[in-house]
């Protein structure tokens, strides 16, 4: 038996798939889940999920939210959602270094924030079509 999950954004369920092994970008840092992992709720982070199902590992840009883990079973409430197909690989390649650029550029912590959660979003939609 394998994993099952489901990817929830707040228009639609972006993902219902299964998977052997599943590497989640969590607010401390990546946690990799296997069958038989302990229930867990984890605050996500802006970036890439990796799932791996046979052999084939497949990559989605999450843009934040929560992870539900019971049984075997996951639940991804996100607030956006994004696979390789719907990424334009130029206008991703763009946008990390506008982003980078306005990173380097911001002066006030509320541009620093803003610049960084820019740059965040665009790494990850970045890593997943390169």
């Amino acid at each position: 038996m394998t994993l099952q999950f489901n990817i929830i954004t707040p228009d639609r369920i972006f993902l219902h798939a299964q998977a052997d092994e599943i590497i989640l970008p969590t607010n401390t840092g990546q946690m990799g889940v296997l069958k038989g992992h302990a229930p867990l709720i984890t605050a996500l982070d802006i970036g890439v999920l990796l799932y791996r199902f046979e052999k084939t590992w497949t990559s989605l840009a999450l843009m934040g939210g929560f992870a539900l883990i019971l049984q075997d079973n996951i639940t991804f409430l996100v607030n956006e959602a994004q696979n390789a197909s719907t990424i334009d690989p130029q206008e991703a390649l763009q946008s990390l270094q506008l982003a980078k650029q306005k990173f380097l550029q911001a002066i006030n912590p509320k541009e620093k924030v803003s610049a960084n959660f820019a740059l965040k979003r665009a790494q990850a939609r970045y890593q997943v079509v390169k």
